[in-house]
């Protein structure tokens, strides 16, 4: 981290007592993504941090497991976006983290907010963090804010006045990699990381962020490149390291699909099993699959979605390719498996394609392929595609897998053609290595 941020970040205070935390982080895993970008940079900052599906063992017993960690730590960060609206869930965690707050002393409690949504009546009454600027990850001001807020220290006015300049310089970078990604502009997503900035060494995210959308435009190598600086500047951060074994699978040269499952067998093995970890290699078993067509291979991948979806039943990436991989196995036993998956993320996603989220949309279009309803599936994809017009990455992961399921669901002529309408500039199913 840059010597001249850290010299504004507060040093985590030491763990006594029945500590064993400084930070326990409270937020649902359809912000995942954001909420390890953040764990990455506490932890980057000697913050001994707990995150529930990376400490959490299948099988445990979670609200003992997680009210032990909570009355374990020393603060309490509370995540909250348009997302995540369960008033039960928020008012359940909002309910403990304030009882904590009033009856151990010393305890901090700070609610932060994602997307500008407004917070719920009964988390109004404090203080709350707005990261709406920073939708792929902490970064700027707000996250210097938010670490003295851990430690209940108010900033200087030496700090204040850096933490505005951070702000301004973060959302700029943020701003200028999401218009490229946006005109499929990969050399300006290359130009914007090679200026860099404090911001870019304060935090990973930005990084992450230009990466991912380099990987969106098919520029795989450029985004290894830069993932690669990435993990040696931030050694300890997990989010460079899943992004680079993504970026590997999609660019699948010699032995790239090998060097990816290294990686992430790795995380596995260090207890990184948060579902972006395990959605990641299951599509690394399902890349061996379409080489070998080895059942035991995408009964390996249709596994580890369904690890990530247990873990996190409302993170419906993992759902939909547990569900899809059920199909593909294709037994009575686990084409009742993929309805009872389908029938869940269905409930997370519902049957509307979602304004600006391609992959919402896109699982919306696949659950209504598995259930064979053509017509709602294309015009599921086709919101989808309308979204992300320049992605075409994810444009051929989407229509890839729906060849794949075609394959087995045996659509019609007529209903295969509404789906096919949409992926026009890809090639057909019969071209496609599947």
């Amino acid at each position: 981290m840059s010597s001249e941020w850290l010299k504004y970040a507060p040093t985590p205070p030491p763990l006594i007592g029945g500590d064993e935390w400084h930070v326990f982080l409270s937020y649902r895993s359809v912000n995942r993504s954001w909420v390890l970008n953040l764990y990455d940079i506490l932890r980057q900052l000697g913050y001994k941090t707990f995150i529930d599906q990376c400490a959490l063992t299948p099988g445990e017993f979670l609200a003992r497991r997680l009210q032990k960690a909570l009355g374990a730590s020393q603060s309490g960060v509370l995540i909250w976006s348009r997302a995540t609206a369960d008033s039960e869930w928020v008012e359940r965690e909002y309910t403990a983290l304030d009882a904590l707050t009033m009856n151990k002393p010393g305890f901090r409690f700070v609610p932060i907010v994602l997307d500008g949504t407004d917070l719920p009546l009964f988390l109004k009454n404090r203080v709350y963090l707005d990261f709406s600027s920073y939708p792929d990850g902490p970064n700027g001001g707000e996250l210097l804010r938010l670490v003295h807020g851990i430690v209940g220290k108010p900033l200087s006015e030496e700090a204040a006045h850096f933490a505005a300049g951070q702000d301004e310089a973060a959302q700029i970078a943020t701003v200028q990699i999401r218009a490229a990604l946006r005109n499929g502009r990969a050399d300006r997503i290359l130009e914007v990381a090679k200026e860099g900035g404090l911001p870019w060494d304060t935090s990973s995210a930005l990084s992450c962020l230009a990466a991912e959308s380099l990987t969106k435009l098919r520029k795989n190598t450029e985004a290894l490149e830069l993932l690669d600086s990435t993990r040696r500047r931030f050694p300890r951060a997990v989010r460079p390291k899943q992004l680079y074994a993504l970026a590997l699978a999609r660019r699948g040269e010699d032995d790239d699909l090998d060097n990816a499952q290294e990686i992430l067998a790795e995380l596995y093995e260090s207890q990184q099993r948060d579902p972006e970890t395990l959605g990641i290699l299951a599509r690394t078993w399902m890349d061996r699959y379409s080489a070998s067509h080895d059942l035991n291979d995408l009964r390996q991948s249709r596994d580890y979605y369904a690890e990530a979806f247990e873990r996190a039943p409302d993170d419906y990436y993992t759902g939909i390719n547990a569900a899809a991989k059920s199909v593909l196995l294709g037994t009575s036993a686990d084409l009742e498996k993929a309805d009872e998956y389908a029938t869940k993320v269905q409930k997370v996603v519902g049957s509307e394609a979602r304004a600006g989220d391609y992959w919402w949309s896109a699982t919306v279009g696949e659950v209504s392929l598995i259930r064979k309803q053509y017509a709602d599936a294309a015009r599921a994809y086709a919101a989808a595609k309308a979204m992300a017009p320049k992605e075409t990455g994810s444009h051929e992961s989407t229509w890839k897998q729906a060849c794949r399921l075609m394959a087995y669901l045996n659509p019609s002529d007529e209903e295969r053609a509404m789906v096919r309408a949409v992926f026009t500039h890809l090639p057909d199913c019969s071209e496609l290595k599947l």
